[in-house]
């Protein structure tokens, strides 16, 4: 069983978040994939954001849903960095992604650009909106999918079959080895966020987590290949 370690908007606990530096960093140095927010510009284009205000990541305010993007691309996003496009971001990052939509007016849009670029067996759709895993179904049921939660409803398992999700991402607080094996004994693999330290890892690791986002991947990389507890649970696995 493989253990995938995921690079939170990048190398969010290094870099500027969401931004091609910060995807690059995460590739770098040792994450197996990377994670990033999609929302819409206000000319339909699709960027690489996590909230729906631009004040907290860059150098304006507003929106971005009222912005174009040639305005946002206007923006400092941190250390000089600009508000990447989805398109850039695949133009530049050869590692799998998360791709996690925020706003359900970037769905179709995600979708299709992922069936251009030949990138449905290395781009995954995850989102907390069960409506955007449903429309994403319908559209291209061939897509990977999978579906978030902070705090663990008793029907999680079933919501995530119901939509052809393939993934449980739950928040690390949430993760017990109960809901690991259930996951597993319904076909579903299950990844914990947001896991920075060592013992969250060991925990996730304990549980038969199958993978977890960190903001810190490096950190994380050091743990899974120098830590022997780490390197003992990963030899178990198989």
């Amino acid at each position: 069983m493989t253990f995938t370690l995921v690079g939170h908007r990048g190398s969010l606990g290094t870099e500027p978040e969401n931004t091609l530096r910060s995807f690059r960093r995460a590739a770098e140095v040792g994450a197996d994939m990377v994670e990033l927010d999609l929302r819409v510009t206000s000319d339909g284009q699709l960027v690489v954001l996590h909230d729906h205000d631009v004040a907290r990541t860059t150098n304006g305010s507003g929106d971005i849903s009222a912005l174009t993007l040639a305005e946002a691309k206007q923006l400092d996003a941190g250390e000089g960095e600009r508000i990447p496009t989805f398109a850039e971001v695949l133009d530049v990052v050869t590692v799998p992604v998360q791709a996690e939509i925020k706003a359900p007016a970037a769905t179709a849009g995600t979708v299709e650009l992922i069936r251009e670029r030949n990138l449905l067996d290395r781009v995954w759709v995850i989102s907390f909106i069960p409506e955007v895993l449903a429309e994403t179904q319908r559209i291209c049921p061939e897509a990977h999918r999978g579906l978030i939660f902070g705090e663990v409803p008793a029907d999680a398992i079933q919501q995530a079959r119901s939509l052809g999700a393939e993934v449980l991402c739950v928040g690390i607080s949430s993760l017990t080895p109960e809901l690991a094996e259930e996951c597993h004994s319904n076909g579903l693999d299950i990844y914990s966020w947001t896991v920075n330290s060592r013992e969250q890892l060991v925990h996730a690791l304990r549980c038969g987590a199958d993978g977890v986002t960190s903001d810190f991947p490096e950190r994380l990389r050091g743990v899974l290949t120098g830590d022997d507890e780490a390197l003992e649970l990963l030899a178990k696995r198989g």
